[in-house]
């Protein structure tokens, strides 16, 4: 074998590997990329449940601060922070809080979601993604699971099982991203770092 022939090889060789790498790149983005407190906040999409739905993604909320629920009428946990979740938004309201909680049931539970929002007086929005496309692109574990995103789109915190929403240590992150006004979103996002992490 020839010099010339064996560098053929060679750069076959690492052609084939750059190859391998770039699709197992693009493969595992999500493993790679983690979902976590600092992280911009992937996009989403789910449904209304108004007699004819409206598709809303997270750029309907692009600039407000928002919690994100992941949930599902089945779950226990889910329905016992509902309430907690409701109080934060009746006080947080007025002050530009969004709260989005996404049922990831299954296709066809559109009344039973509708019970649930009635049943808990819900009077945030409640959206319906029974592809669970949500939970692969902020990578849930299970349900419930939730995200403070403050105006930038950075994720603040994550929380996975139920939590008092309404907790003072909850309402002392919600004013602290209140008051980084609409305004200052740009500045503040290369100012500003995530506020922390929670899990259990």
């Amino acid at each position: 074998m020839t010099v010339k022939q064996q560098w053929t090889i060679v750069a076959i060789v690492v052609a084939v590997m750059a190859s391998a790498l770039g699709v197992g790149s693009y493969v595992l983005r999500d493993e790679l990329r983690p979902i976590a407190v600092g992280s911009k906040a992937p996009d989403f999409s789910a449904q209304t449940l108004d007699v004819t739905s409206v598709t809303k993604t997270l750029d309907n909320y692009r600039g407000d601060v928002v919690l994100l629920n992941v949930w599902a009428t089945t779950c226990l946990p889910c329905r016992t922070e509902m309430p907690s979740i409701e109080a934060l938004y009746a006080d947080y309201k007025a002050k530009g809080l969004k709260v989005v909680a996404v049922s990831v049931d299954n296709a066809g539970m559109e009344q039973a979601i509708r019970d649930f929002v009635k049943e808990y007086q819900l009077t945030f929005d409640i959206l319906y993604d029974p592809t669970g496309g949500i939970q692969q692109q902020y990578q849930t574990t299970g349900y419930p699971e939730s995200f403070v995103i403050a105006r930038d789109g950075i994720i603040h915190k994550k929380w996975i099982g139920e939590d008092n929403w309404n907790s003072q240590g909850n309402r002392r992150l919600i004013d602290g991203l209140l008051a980084v006004g609409a305004e200052s979103v740009s500045r503040a996002g290369a100012d500003s770092a995530p506020t922390r992490e929670v899990r259990r």
